[in-house]
């Protein structure tokens, strides 16, 4: 941080007192992810958190790391940026359980710890920063459910699958409450549900692929925690000559599913721009680093949190939410098969 002068009274005062220096904040911060089974960890949430950083403390060094869904690997980082002295760790956890001893380690050394995305529900951490992540799950069932009812589709036939996330993310289990509250006030029932390993999505393609030779027609929606899950049971419908598909949810907004919903191929997704949150999290870091006390909104799992509310996106809203807003181009989403269904949304 620039030096900031402070000229207090009169010229004379100014000289006979100097000029008061002021030293910004300074440090070193880690920023440490869980995978990359989702592209947004490398495209939006370090690229919004360094962005943030430099704003804010640009005499901070901030470290990345991204554990690549192998716990042992982020335990190893962890101890890592404790070496090269961070004094305060942004912390999405490969596994929420194993997480709790990583804070506790951290805390014993007055290094602060800001749970980012993913909760810590076993141990307090400093602060948690994430999207409302109930609220995601509920949201993508009600607004698929809304749809089933408006296709016409009765509530005594058939039924939905549902495909979670990873069981050892506590993100995922809050998503994954959402989605039950949903779809049990919807009247539709559930087929069979999956909690898929590490989010990975070949792993729910394998399971819808089983649950179509199951259950064949009487599955008329899929609710889907992210995109990539969703992209997988896409997928399997489609290797099976399943056409149409059903409708699909999904989450985080990436390219991949906003071009699957122009195509309608997938129904819904979450826009969520995880640059709104990196950057909450880098403010919280740099008034930890400041020694003060950020203030919280509200408390989850009796921890100081900041919660925010995301967008539902379907075909009908995805020019204004995504393309009008800035989110992403034309010239990004608007490619080879792409193109006839960005005509039909207006999108140029």
């Amino acid at each position: 941080m620039k030096t900031v002068f402070a000229l207090t009274g009169a010229l004379t005062l100014t000289t006979l007192m100097g000029s008061a220096a002021f030293a910004g904040p300074s440090g070193t911060v880690a920023f440490l992810m869980p995978d990359q089974a989702s592209t947004r960890y490398e495209q939006h949430d370090f690229p919004g958190f360094k962005a943030e950083m430099a704003k804010l403390c640009p005499d901070c060094t901030v470290i990345y790391q991204n554990a690549t869904a192998d716990v042992a690997m982020q335990q190893q980082q962890f101890n890592s940026v404790i070496a090269q002295g961070a004094k305060v760790i942004v912390l999405d956890p490969v596994d929420s359980a194993a997480a709790a001893a990583l804070v506790s380690l951290a805390q014993s050394q007055g290094i602060k710890v800001i749970a980012y995305d993913r909760p810590i529900p076993a141990k307090t951490a400093d602060y948690y920063v994430s999207f409302d992540n109930k609220g995601i799950g509920k949201a993508i069932a009600v607004s698929l459910m809304d749809h089933l009812k408006a296709m016409g589709l009765p509530t005594d036939k058939g039924g939905v699958l549902q495909i979670n996330g990873s069981p050892t993310d506590a993100a995922a289990g809050l998503i994954k409450d959402g989605i039950h509250e949903g779809i049990a006030a919807s009247g539709y029932k559930t087929l069979a549900e999956f909690d898929t390993p590490d989010w990975a999505p070949p792993k729910a393609q394998e399971w819808a692929s089983g649950q179509i030779t199951r259950f064949g027609a009487d599955i008329i929606g899929v609710v889907a925690a992210n995109d990539g899950t969703g992209g997988g049971a896409i997928a399997a419908f489609k290797a099976a000559g399943v056409n149409p598909v059903p409708p699909v949810t999904g989450n985080d907004a990436t390219i991949a599913a906003l071009q699957l919903i122009i195509a309608g191929d997938q129904y819904n997704t979450i826009s969520k721009p995880s640059e709104i949150v990196a950057a909450a999290a880098a403010k919280v870091a740099v008034q930890f680093l400041n020694g003060e006390t950020p203030k919280a909104e509200m408390s989850l799992y009796d921890t100081p949190s900041q919660l925010f509310t995301p967008a539902v996106v379907t075909r009908e809203n995805l020019k204004a939410e995504i393309i009008d807003k800035g989110i992403n181009t034309a010239a990004e989403l608007c490619v080879d098969r792409y193109a006839a269904g960005c005509a039909e949304l207006g999108i140029k």
